[in-house]
């Protein structure tokens, strides 16, 4: 559904491409206050002010571009539209203020659909895989009739490879990076003064803009992906590399929250590259479950289970603060490997992929108790794709297991056996990933064990943590290590 009248458009910072303008007058509102909250990466803050500036630029005459402190300066008495915004803050913000609603827009399913998907379960859990074998049926994509290409409706399988021996890099082209413009000078120049002026708290370096801010730039990046990262993105999705920050992945999400690219297009572009002869279904497939799969699943969950969701349930009574470390993006004190690489590239980049942020940042976060909620927020304000909606169903459902099992069925915790067969970053720790006591016993291997303890009684009835829990009960040195892990200084 369209706008029909002359309503001016407001657009919003997740609505920033053409798959948003209707031909019609727009607005773009740039609120200072909203940087303000809480604590939030440079880098995001940087894309955010350059998408939405470079999106007036383009626009012309048919926007009104407002610098304000609060929305509401420009909002009052103004008879405006609005395509359904991606927060529960902002949905009921347009309405107090009796904006016209248009549906929302920007993913595969709308959300009238899910809500009778949902509603036709009849009361069974609202699993990921039946979620995306329903869209692939209702789309046709990958599909052959009423069968999945190629037979099989993942392949998981052949996406779980650890990175190549020996190797410091995939050994893959550089990314496709931006080139920085005028936009990008006065944006640098107006944070440098926010801050000054303690209006904001940045955090992180203040390094070049490594992601798309118009849609032309993220086709060009879906176009890079396409062509020199696509047919590995599949293998080593789950893969680390301590020299190789970006590996195989699209590097899309931020463009794609931001509304720059239409994600039934990036499908669909690389989609036909398999088609074509040129990509494996292996990683097509992968690629198409993350975006027509999983990102839509939480934009929907987001709405389903409710604005109270991340607070409504704390299952494993995890209350401790988050660290300087992770606050301030600070790893220097951080000795273990992996957990420094992935704080030194989101200190960097403002990014990490799904595989850091669930069995890396999440893995510790989860081991060690960290407020559910605080690490949600976290996330949301340091990641350059972290948006209200896509957090909570990724952190506090899965990552975290705080919602008692809604979204994930167990907690995703795992020892350090794990990160040293997906990664390199074992070797040459001063951690042993094999040791869980001694001055050498690894953080993540211990900590996997001490987790165990804190959470028995809480996981006790949950039948897939009922060999974890046996295998804790069979350990000789229980006491020895949770007590060696609750008085941890080195990690």
């Amino acid at each position: 559904m369209t706008s029909s009248s002359d309503r001016t458009r407001w657009v919003f910072a997740g609505q920033l491409g053409p798959l948003f303008d209707d031909g019609g007058p727009m607005m773009i509102v740039e609120a200072r206050s909203v940087f303000g909250r809480r604590p939030m990466h440079r880098a995001k803050a940087h894309l955010l002010l350059s998408a939405m500036r470079h999106r007036a630029a383009a626009l012309g005459d048919r926007v009104e571009y407002h610098r304000v402190e609060r929305y509401s300066e420009v909002v009052e008495g103004r008879d405006l539209e609005v395509i359904d915004p991606t927060s529960w803050s902002a949905r009921r913000f347009v309405r107090r203020h009796g904006l016209h609603v248009l549906p929302s827009r920007g993913f595969v399913t709308p959300e009238e659909e899910f809500a009778e998907w949902a509603a036709s379960r009849a009361g069974k859990r609202l699993l990921l895989e039946d979620f995306y074998r329903t869209v692939r049926e209702r789309t046709g994509i990958l599909m052959r009739g009423d069968q999945p290409e190629g037979g099989h409706w993942n392949y998981d399988h052949d996406n779980r490879q650890p990175p190549p021996r020996h190797a410091a890099r995939l050994g893959l082209p550089d990314p496709w990076w931006p080139v920085e413009d005028g936009i990008d000078e006065e944006v640098r120049a107006d944070l440098d003064r926010w801050q000054r002026e303690g209006a904001v708290t940045l955090v992180g370096d203040d390094g070049p803009r490594r992601f798309a801010a118009t849609p032309e730039e993220a086709e060009l990046a879906l176009a890079d992906f396409v062509e020199s990262r696509l047919n590995d993105f599949g293998p080593f999705e789950d893969a680390m590399l301590g020299g190789d920050w970006t590996m195989a992945h699209s590097l899309l999400s931020a463009p794609m929250n931001l509304g720059l690219l239409d994600p039934l297009h990036a499908v669909e572009t690389v989609v036909a590259e398999y088609h074509s002869g040129r990509a494996p279904l292996a990683s097509v497939e992968g690629f198409t479950r993350q975006i027509i799969g999983w990102r839509d699943y939480v934009w929907h969950l987001y709405w389903h289970l409710g604005e109270t969701y991340p607070t409504r349930r704390n299952a494993l009574a995890a209350h401790e603060p988050l660290p300087p470390a992770f606050r301030e993006l600070d790893p220097s004190a951080v000795e273990s490997n992996c957990l420094h690489e992935t704080l030194d590239g989101m200190r960097r980049h403002g990014w990490a992929h799904h595989i850091q942020r669930l069995m890396v940042l999440g893995n510790w976060a989860l081991q060690h108790g960290y407020d559910p909620v605080a690490l949600n927020d976290w996330f949301v304000d340091m990641f350059v794709d972290g948006t209200p909606w896509v957090m909570p169903a990724n952190v506090i459902g899965m990552s975290q297991h705080a919602d008692g099992g809604i979204v994930a069925t167990k907690p995703y915790a795992a020892g350090g056996a794990y990160i040293n067969r997906m990664s390199d970053h074992c070797s040459g720790c001063v951690f042993d990933p094999a040791k869980r006591l001694g001055e050498d016993a690894c953080p993540f291997t211990a900590g996997y064990w001490a987790f165990l303890d804190r959470v028995e009684p809480h996981l006790a009835g949950n039948h897939r943590m009922a060999q974890p829990l046996a295998g804790l009960r069979r350990l000789a040195d229980r006491e020895a290590v949770v007590d060696q892990e609750r008085h941890r200084e080195r990690w």
